[in-house]
């Protein structure tokens, strides 16, 4: 049996967005528990040249909704990006959850040879792929990148997450 571009998609997105969104509830409880203020966290950065954690998870959010509406052919829905909260991020994952789930697996599937153009860079590009390529090597990358960055500010200034954790909806069986 091959695998469909919607359990290639969807699923994953879900997953990751669903780990990103438990790890904001141990940066909360973290913060609680040693007595700062979360919004610490929220402008935390491993390089002064790099996006904080709070575009990490808007774009993380971004990555995956983008990717279902291009390949569904529909649009997506705009958020006005200006959370400044953990709550607020959370509550941005489920709607982007939400929406992910919203895309029938019917306007996914045998999107593999459709052409996908999307902006790159501020200047206004753009680039062009097929479906599958821009599932497997853009879209899903990005998100992953973003999930990941968002994991690593979170340890690097001590909320304690693990691989498991990273890992959360493998382990589900997701």
């Amino acid at each position: 049996m091959t695998i469909s571009m919607h359990s290639a998609s969807s699923p994953i997105f879900k997953s990751m967005l669903g780990n990103l969104d438990h790890f904001l509830a141990k940066a909360a409880a973290h913060a609680e528990a040693k007595k700062f203020d979360p919004a610490n966290l929220l402008a935390a950065r491993l390089a002064p040249d790099m996006l904080p954690f709070t575009r990490q998870v808007l774009i993380a959010c971004d990555a995956s909704k983008l990717c279902m509406a291009r390949l569904a052919g529909m649009e997506a829905p705009k958020y006005e990006d200006n959370e400044t909260t953990i709550e607020q991020l959370r509550e941005r994952i489920a709607k982007t959850i939400a929406f992910i789930d919203s895309v029938p697996a019917s306007a996914i599937d045998g999107t593999e040879d459709k052409d996908i153009t999307f902006p790159v860079g501020r200047d206004g590009a753009t680039r062009t792929m097929k479906g599958e390529a821009y599932l497997k090597h853009w879209a899903l990358a990005n998100m992953f990148f973003h999930v990941t960055t968002a994991y690593a500010l979170l340890r690097h200034n001590g909320v304690e997450l693990g691989k498991s954790e990273y890992l959360l909806g493998a382990r589900a069986g997701q």
